[in-house]
């Protein structure tokens, strides 16, 4: 006979959007035992985006436990548990994406939806406020360990790195931080020191100067000559400044490079954050933009004409790199709370922080300039505001 489990979920948040969290319990269904808890701050967020990523966070450590089990969600969401049960439409296009993959973990026949009043969602309710307190701290949720020195089942381990449990949900797009609001822009002291990413996009590749496409799904080219120069130029205006405090890189080598240039004259170590990493321009890669137009004129039209359409031949759609980037931004927000890091890092990623930032629509992202080793600058406030500090700055390398 099937094991039976209860889950229950909530998700939350401080602002809605603002900062964001999520708790979820599963219980046997015949005994009530807690079987295992999950929490899990993840930045800034909407409540139904915290929902739903609780549901989905249950419904894992459900599947974790015994994945021939038939499961009872329990929530006090009435939109999850109406769009789950498949009585109500999912309009929204942030919730598509989650909805499917809660589906995906979820059999059909062997998982069941039912409505519960909030006072009745207490454990899952206290889980994410756990995490979101946690994630003012700067830090993540932590599982107890129970008596006995073993983790409950399906809970991350205790000792693993806070960034290093980001919720696997890549479809989902974090709300991203406003433009600054007034109080901000005038350097209200009561907001607390911001968080503040130094920008920098990495030195020339041989094929920078020729324009070409080059992402992530390429031949990951190396430093040029001039890109080390332009390296090692930057190395020595940040050391200057005195005021970077750590370094993060994408995980491609032009950028991985740029970064030890970097770090090794600030005496610093190099952290990889792979949701910094470039677009994945598909079958476009290596071509310059005639080329395209030339090879894929109708594909180009429509990648021009839409951040939800992806380059040919598997590429990664804008769309698709912000949810990405919004969820690195807030990982590393909360992993290093008023502090001034240097994110070193590709064209795309740099645009997409700066329209986040500034609140600008997806079209702004052809309409800015970033050299090679230039630099940008953005500070994020504990309230979800952010300001755009410096764009595009090259005096270093003249």
């Amino acid at each position: 006979m099937a094991r039976r489990f209860i889950v229950e979920a909530d998700g939350g948040s401080r602002g809605n959007p603002g900062p964001a969290g999520y708790g979820a319990v599963v219980r046997d269904a015949e005994t009530g035992e807690t079987l295992a808890e999950v929490a899990e701050y993840i930045g800034i967020a909407t409540n139904n985006v915290a929902e739903y990523k609780g549901l989905i966070a249950g419904l894992r450590a459900a599947h974790a436990l015994d994945p021939e089990a038939e499961v009872r969600v329990r929530m006090d969401s009435k939109l999850v548990i109406e769009q789950m049960s498949g009585r109500w439409k999912i309009k929204h296009p942030d919730m598509r994406p989650l909805a499917a993959e809660a589906k995906g973990l979820a059999p059909p026949g062997r998982v069941t939806y039912e409505w519960i009043p909030r006072e009745s969602n207490k454990h899952a309710d206290r889980l994410a406020n756990e995490a979101m307190d946690a994630g003012k701290r700067g830090e993540q949720w932590r599982p107890k360990v129970p008596p006995g020195g073993t983790l409950a089942a399906g809970a991350p381990e205790a000792a693993a790195p806070a960034d290093d449990t980001l919720a696997e949900a890549a479809a989902t797009e974090a709300a991203p931080a406003t433009g600054a609001a007034p109080a901000v822009g005038w350097g209200s002291a009561d907001l607390g020191t911001p968080a503040t990413f130094v920008l920098l996009r990495h030195g020339e590749t041989p094929l920078t100067p020729e324009k070409r496409f080059s992402g992530s799904g390429g031949t990951d080219p190396a430093l040029s000559d001039v890109g080390r120069h332009q390296a090692e130029r930057v190395a020595a205006a940040l050391a200057a400044r005195g005021t970077i405090q750590a370094v993060v890189a994408s995980p491609l080598r032009r950028c991985r490079e740029t970064a030890e240039v970097v770090a090794r004259r600030l005496g610093l170590d190099v952290r990889v954050e792979e949701g910094l990493r470039e677009t994945d321009f598909g079958a476009w890669e290596g071509l310059t933009f005639a080329e395209v137009k030339e090879r894929y004129p109708d594909d180009l039209d429509a990648w021009l004409a839409s951040t939800e359409v992806a380059p040919t031949g598997g590429g990664e759609s804008f769309a698709a790199v912000t949810r990405r980037v919004a969820l690195a931004r807030d990982k590393l927000i909360a992993r290093y709370p008023g502090r001034t890091v240097l994110l070193v890092t590709h064209v795309t990623p740099i645009k997409t922080l700066v329209r986040l930032a500034l609140g600008a629509p997806p079209e702004s992202l052809f309409r800015m300039e970033l050299s090679a080793a230039s630099l940008t600058a953005v500070a994020y406030y504990g309230d979800g505001n952010a300001s755009l500090r410096l764009l595009n700055e090259t005096a270093h390398l003249r």
